[in-house]
């Protein structure tokens, strides 16, 4: 096998005695028999994306380990200690249940804690948007959770935020990187202070609880709580550590849990994928819940931040949810909900991202509160609430099956949004109608809309440069009609501008560069492309739509907009 030069030197570098005898062992295993794999491990560092640093677990500078985490977690202790010199530096740590992350936790907190910062570290696994509100609970400057959300089990990785409680998002990750940038592997203090680090568990969990009572707020009456039957599954993940207590205290008696994907397990044995915008991982939960005859199925994420959901339609037949409806019927009751109360004065906004659902824009304005987009990524949705301090804000979501309610927490919450569907259901059936049913009410009232997420999968460094010239392609020749229709607008997030094809206009947009490329056309379809920040992979979001008279022709008019979605795709084809 022909390997480069720079390759062979960065594996040659993991010999050095600095890092120990078993890792040595095998990265000479590698040198001796090159292969795919050695390529893959050394062949660029692992780097930041919409979700922090996620990647394969093993050795070399683009896979995650004891070094890499150590190295990150070096210059992000610099820039801290730089930051905020002349203060005592407080972090906090969280964990999920993949394989090696309770041992990621402790190197990262020695790390912090020889470099003279103070740590809060969870003394078990705890969901991601528990983490987010620590760090403000607790005054901390800075948080980090070891997590690869939904990710195969191969993967870990490491998310930062910041002392408002959201993810990093520029100029501080900027920053962050170039501090890392400066060091190299024998810079890192691996000798902690252990009288720096402090172990929490219940203080928090209980302040979490309480928090996330006071913002969904339910009102339903008991009785009907207790005709809510539930059907719950953690995927093996972190979950099961909030989420059914948290029901419990809001008088949520009546539920299952699916005991088999109960255990935390970072092989998520039971399933393909850990996450709940597939199907198939919540196929034991639709089981259970036939047999118990459930009303709601709610499935999370192993770290806790996305949120799948089935309710029972027309006919009494079980019914998933994609993220753009449960991120709208949730909306359309918060905000009715305050509408009603007199709380919309104009001065509240609901926040969403340039892929999500254009219905959000629509309810907003129904309601008389502001919306704002945000790019891809629920970081952005938390930064507006630092960017517009004299709005309040009411919820937030995106079509990837993550919801914010309030701003305690300032990341995607499955705790909170588990709840408010719970009472969602609960209201529903005070009221003599379904969550499906509302919904349906929602397509008449906003215009039935229909959404699709298509993604083509590129591994390694090959994958990496056909999905750069993927988008090359699409950014170099823009389409001028899609499915018939005309492109009357194209957005290049990339380059900062966006096109209007009637007018022959050229405008500049007001979000951050970010590698998207957007089409709107005459008929109302949106058509958004990106690379994953966090995975191999190239998306497609589609969203078409249409006037619904009624919900009895709900059914129709969604088979013809699924038909106009794979005409649609078979114009992406490469």
């Amino acid at each position: 096998m022909n390997l480069s030069l720079s390759i062979v030197a960065s594996a040659k570098a993991w010999l050095d005695p600095f890092f120990d005898v078993s890792t040595q062992k095998e990265v000479l295993h590698m040198l001796s028999n090159p292969s795919v794999e050695l390529v893959e491990s050394f062949y660029k560092n692992l780097e930041f994306g919409t979700g922090g640093m996620r990647g394969v677990m093993g050795v070399g500078d683009n896979r995650l380990n004891k070094y890499t985490l150590g190295k990150t977690t070096q210059g992000l202790s610099n820039h801290l200690n730089k930051v905020f010199k002349k203060r005592q530096v407080k972090v906090v740590i969280a964990y999920d249940c993949r394989n090696n992350s309770r041992e990621f936790a402790k190197i990262v907190a020695d790390v912090f804690s020889a470099n003279g910062i103070g740590v809060y570290l969870f003394s078990d696994l705890r969901p991601t948007p528990e983490l987010s509100f620590a760090i403000r609970a607790l005054n901390c400057h800075c948080g980090i959770v070891l997590t690869a959300s939904h990710n195969p089990p191969e993967y870990n990785g490491y998310k930062v935020y910041w002392q408002d409680g959201g993810q990093i998002v520029p100029p501080v990750d900027a920053r962050i990187m170039k501090a890392i940038a400066k060091l190299t592997y024998q810079d890192i203090q691996f000798k902690a202070q252990d009288s720096l680090i402090q172990y929490i568990d219940s203080e928090i969990d209980e302040k979490f609880i309480q928090s996330t009572l006071e913002k969904v707020d339910c009102r339903s009456k008991q009785d009907s709580k207790d005709q809510v039957n539930i059907v719950f599954t953690s995927l093996h993940g972190t979950s099961i550590t909030l989420v059914p207590q948290t029901l419990e205290k809001a008088g949520f008696y009546q539920v299952e849990i699916v005991e088999e994907q109960a255990v935390p397990d970072g092989n998520f044995p039971t399933v393909l994928s850990p996450n709940p915008e597939e199907p198939e991982s919540l196929k034991m939960a639709l089981e259970l819940a036939e047999i118990c005859n459930a009303d709601l199925v709610i499935g999370t994420d192993p770290d806790c931040d996305r949120l799948g959901v089935a309710v029972r339609n027309q006919l009494g037949e079980l019914v998933l949810l994609n993220g753009n409806q449960t991120m709208v019927v949730m909306t359309a009751f918060l905000l009715k909900k305050w509408s009603q109360e007199g709380k919309i004065n104009g001065k509240q906004f609901i926040g969403s991202t340039i892929v999500s659902t254009p219905m959000m824009q629509k309810i907003a304005a129904h309601y008389g509160v502001q919306y704002k987009e945000g790019l891809t990524g629920f970081k952005w949705i938390a930064k507006m609430i630092e960017d517009f301090p004299e709005l309040e804000f009411i919820c937030g979501g995106e079509e990837s099956f993550g919801f914010m309610v309030g701003d305690d927490v300032r990341d995607k919450d499955a705790v909170s949004a588990s709840l408010l569907m719970c009472e969602l259901v609960a209201q529903a059936k005070e009221n003599g109608h379904s969550v499906y049913e509302e919904l349906l009410q929602l397509y008449v009232d906003f215009g039935c809309y229909k959404e699709a997420l298509f993604s083509i999968t590129k591994k390694g460094k090959s994958g990496l440069e056909e999905i750069s010239e993927m988008m090359a392609i699409l950014r170099n020749n823009p389409k001028r009609q899609i499915n018939g229709s005309h492109v009357i607008q194209w957005e290049d997030y990339k380059t900062g501008f966006a096109y209007d094809t009637v007018t022959n206009e050229k405008r500049t947009l007001e979000l951050p560069k970010s590698n998207v490329l957007v089409y709107i056309t005459e008929d109302g379809s949106k058509i958004s492309v990106r690379p994953s920040g966090t995975e191999p992979k190239i998306k497609f979001y589609l969203s078409v739509q249409s006037p619904l008279d009624s919900s009895e022709q709900y059914e129709q008019v969604q088979k013809v907009l699924g038909v106009k979605i794979k005409q649609i795709l078979k114009e992406f084809t490469f």
